[in-house]
Formats: structure tokens, C-alpha cells, sequence
């Protein structure tokens, strides 16, 4: 009984592992865990700067607006997680130091799509989150970004996250959590 337990779990790890190795380089695949939170570190310093931010403001995405691109114009660093059917993720990044801004996208892609910006050329859906000058109804003015998916679904998506920064910041330390809702 011991040695198929061992090797269930040999599986599941190995499962896991290939799951994190299909994403493209410099994407940091974080494993969901229901009704649970991860927190991983980043750092924009490891990312690069995505000069074409037309796909977020195309029909396709609506991510965010062309107004708002200021706010996407430094590094941007990736990672991924997928939705289970009949879940809620919400996703959390807050910058090490609270008087630094850092702005944080997603979208949810079918299971078996992993298409990196700016070639996204649709999604199913794309939430995104960034400093604001005033405050917006229902949500108060926070140096913490914060954006849901709902999967009300049988289906498995992925989701791609993006944390970036305004134009000319290229090195910033912030946190990401996902939190899982069964």
C-alpha cells in the first residue's frame, strides 16, 4: 500500500511538473490549490517591456484602454495558472514598497491555448487592474491590485498574468497571490 501511495503521489508531482514546463520561457506557472492561497515574488527587473499594447484595447480583449497604456509601458512579468471547473480565483499583486505603483492584467484562454502578449489576438475574458486617480464606485484607492475569474463551468482554462508598471520603470519588487474558491 505504501509503494502505491508513493508512486501516486511520484505521479501527481510529475503531472504538476509537466503542467509548469508547457508555458513559454519567462512565464512562472503557479500551481492553484482549492480553497487555499499561494504567494509567489516577483520582479519587474526579470521581465521585459511589451512596446505594442494595441491587443489590450482591441474588441477581442478589452482589457484595458488606450488610456491607461502609460500604466503598462514598463516591464512586464508572466505568470499562469489554470481554473477548475466551478471555481473563483482571485489574484492579488502588491509592490514591496507601498509608495511604488505596479499595475497587474489576466486572461482566461481555453485549456489547451497558452498565447503570450501582444500576440493575443482574443480571449475569453481579460480583467485588469492599475493606479487609478479617483476612486471608482464600489472599490477604494489601494497600492494593492486586485482582479477575479469565475469559471461557472465543467471546463479547465488557463489564465495568463501580467504584472507591469508605468512607463520608464523597468526594476520593482512586488508579490502575487492566487487565492482558489472551490
Amino acid at each position: 500500500m505504501k509503494k502505491i501511495i508513493m508512486t501516486v503521489g511520484f505521479l501527481l508531482t510529475l503531472q504538476v511538473s509537466m503542467m509548469a514546463q508547457n508555458w513559454p520561457a519567462g512565464v512562472t506557472f503557479v500551481e492553484s490549490k482549492a480553497n487555499d492561497s499561494v504567494i509567489v515574488s516577483g520582479d519587474l527587473a526579470t521581465g521585459k517591456i511589451i512596446e505594442d499594447l494595441s491587443w489590450a484595447s482591441s474588441s477581442s480583449n478589452a482589457c484595458f484602454t488606450g488610456l491607461q497604456f502609460n500604466q503598462y509601458m514598463g516591464n512586464h512579468v508572466f505568470f499562469a495558472t489554470i481554473i477548475k471547473p466551478g471555481t473563483v480565483i482571485k489574484i492579488y499583486a502588491t509592490p514591496d514598497n507601498t509608495e511604488e505603483e505596479i499595475s497587474l492584467y489576466g486572461y482566461m484562454l481555453g485549456e489547451k491555448e497558452i498565447q503570450m502578449v501582444p500576440n493575443l489576438a482574443q480571449c475569453i475574458t481579460c480583467e485588469a487592474d492599475y493606479k487609478r486617480s479617483r476612486p471608482m464606485k464600489g472599490k477604494t484607492l489601494s497600492y494593492v491590485r486586485e482582479m477575479e475569474f469565475r469559471n461557472p463551468t465543467k471546463n479547465t482554462y488557463n489564465i495568463i498574468i501580467g504584472v507591469s508598471a508605468p512607463k520608464g520603470v523597468t526594476d520593482r519588487k512586488f508579490s502575487l497571490m492566487v487565492k482558489t474558491i472551490s
